[in-house]
Parts: C-alpha cells; sequence; structure tokens
C-alpha cells in the first residue's frame, strides 16, 4: 500500500493569495477543521453556528492545529431540509468576514453548491470552494471557480445510489466532474478530489470505497478525505456521535497511508496527532 502511495505522488501545490494567506498542500496531510454555521448540524448539534461562539470555536480549532477552516451554512446531513440562498448567504458571508479579521493567516474555504453563495463568500474572505456535488449540480459554480482562480474540492455524490462498478464508477464521475472544471477555465493546479463518504453511499460502499482510496489519489489530484463521525463509523462501532474521535482517526490513518492530503473533521487535536504520527511514518519513514 505504501509503495503504490509513493509511486504516484501528486506534485506539492502551493498557493499565495492576494491578502497574504498562503497554503502548501504535499508537504504534509493538512487539517481541515469543520464550522457548521448551521443550528441543525448533525454531529455538533449547532453549538457553534453564531457569531462569537463560531468564532471562539475557528480559534480553538486553529490552536489545536487546524490548517484551514471549512466554513458551511448548510447541513447536508441525510434527509436535510435545505436552506433558503438568502438565509445561508447570512449565515456565512458575515462569519467569514469576521474570520478573516481575527484569523487572518488561516485559509477558508466555503461549503456549498450554490452559485451565488460561493461568488459572496468568496467575495468576503473565503479561499477554496468546496462543492458537495462536484460542480454538476448546477454549471455556474464551474464559471465562478474559474472567474475567482481558487481551489475547487470536486465532491462525489449522486442522485441516487445507482452503481455498477462502485470504485470505477465514482472514479468516472469524479473525472467528469474534473472535466467540467477545466471546460469551464478552472486550472488543472486549482482540482481537488473528495470521494464523497457518505454521500450516495451504503455501509458497504463506504468500506469499500476506503480500502480503495489509493486508486483515486493515482488520478494526479490531492485528495481531501471527509470521514469525521460519519454514519459508517457511528455504525461500526454503535457510539453515539460524540464519541466517535477514535473511529475518525481510523479512517484518517487509512486515508493518509493511501495518499490523501487533506483531511476534513470537527475533533481537530485528536486528528492532528493521528496525521503527524502517520506523516512520520509515511512521509518521513518511506523517504518522501
Amino acid at each position: 500500500m505504501y509503495k503504490r502511495q509513493l509511486e504516484h505522488d501528486v506534485p506539492e501545490r502551493s498557493y499565495e493569495w492576494t491578502d497574504g494567506t498562503r497554503l502548501s498542500v504535499g508537504r504534509r496531510t493538512l487539517v481541515m477543521g469543520i464550522l457548521n454555521a448551521t443550528p441543525d448540524s448533525f454531529s455538533d448539534g449547532g453549538r457553534h453556528h453564531e457569531g462569537d461562539a463560531a468564532l471562539e470555536h475557528a480559534r480553538l480549532m486553529r490552536e489545536q492545529g487546524a490548517d484551514l477552516i471549512d466554513v458551511g451554512g448548510e447541513s447536508t446531513r441525510p434527509g436535510f431540509t435545505p436552506v433558503p440562498l438568502e438565509e445561508e448567504i447570512r449565515r456565512v458571508v458575515p462569519l467569514i468576514r469576521r474570520l478573516r479579521t481575527e484569523l487572518p493567516e488561516l485559509p477558508l474555504s466555503i461549503d456549498t453548491y450554490k452559485p451565488a453563495t460561493a461568488r459572496a463568500a468568496l467575495e468576503a474572505g473565503a479561499h477554496i470552494l468546496n462543492d458537495i456535488w462536484g460542480l454538476r449540480q448546477d454549471p455556474e459554480m464551474a464559471r465562478v471557480a474559474a472567474a475567482f482562480d481558487c481551489p475547487v474540492i470536486l465532491s462525489h455524490n449522486r442522485e441516487a445510489r445507482d452503481y455498477r462498478d462502485l470504485v470505477p464508477d465514482v472514479i468516472a464521475d469524479l473525472q467528469r466532474s474534473v472535466e467540467l472544471a477545466l471546460a469551464a477555465g478552472v486550472r488543472e493546479r486549482n482540482v481537488w478530489l473528495d470521494p464523497g463518504i457518505g454521500f450516495a453511499k451504503t455501509h458497504e460502499d463506504n468500506l469499500e470505497l476506503m480500502g480503495r482510496l489509493s486508486e483515486l489519489s493515482e488520478l494526479g489530484y490531492p485528495v481531501l478525505l471527509g470521514t469525521s463521525r460519519k454514519r459508517f463509523i457511528r455504525d461500526t462501532l454503535g457510539l453515539p456521535v460524540d464519541e466517535l474521535a477514535e473511529g475518525t482517526a481510523a479512517t484518517v490513518a487509512l486515508g493518509i497511508a493511501q495518499g490523501c492530503q487533506i483531511v476534513r473533521v470537527h475533533d481537530v487535536g485528536a486528528i492532528k496527532r493521528t496525521a503527524v504520527m502517520m506523516d512520520a511514518m509515511v512521509y518521513e519513514g518511506m523517504g518522501r
């Protein structure tokens, strides 16, 4: 497994934005902290969704070692109720502005599939676009990403679970998302991939995909892994959502071993320690 990862190493990518924020992908595992500006988040009960509470949680994640923060204004848990556009913008844009002022060194991503929200968030100071539909829900998203020349995270998703062969189908869907991005003018260096663990996938699908993440790494793009507190971990361990740090850490370790370069998590402190240890073995121990 480790040998395959090293053979298909993704070139290091460095980003520097006009506000002076910097990020390097490929030197070590990056930990993306999740900041839900939503009152109905399945994973944190909406405890951090407004004002000072959200800012304090972002500060805590930075202290625990977060390399970047992902801000979302709409829950995407199973069966979620879509948030009106105006409300989503109201939730995320003031928060992004405060984060840019008070934590200026932290790159921010906006977790949305709505072009108007994406544009408003990027104008407010977000640096990265994170689309759970991989630009396939609305073609305008690709044009927004190209216009702002920002990294874009293309996540795998489907309306229905209708796979003929799970992993090849996931890869083919992601390749179509990449084609949409490039056709709209997104630079190839700005493309990141996300296997979409938990989206249109059964418990067994998620476990299979977790064991074959190296096949996504071989595509040559940075891979972001978002498994934090997902249902397949809860179902495996039979534990409530706030007792899944170790289960999440196991998935993160497996992902890093297969070439994932960014991990999106709630429990930043525990996962940062996991990532540092994995990096010592995989990056340093294997001579990277």
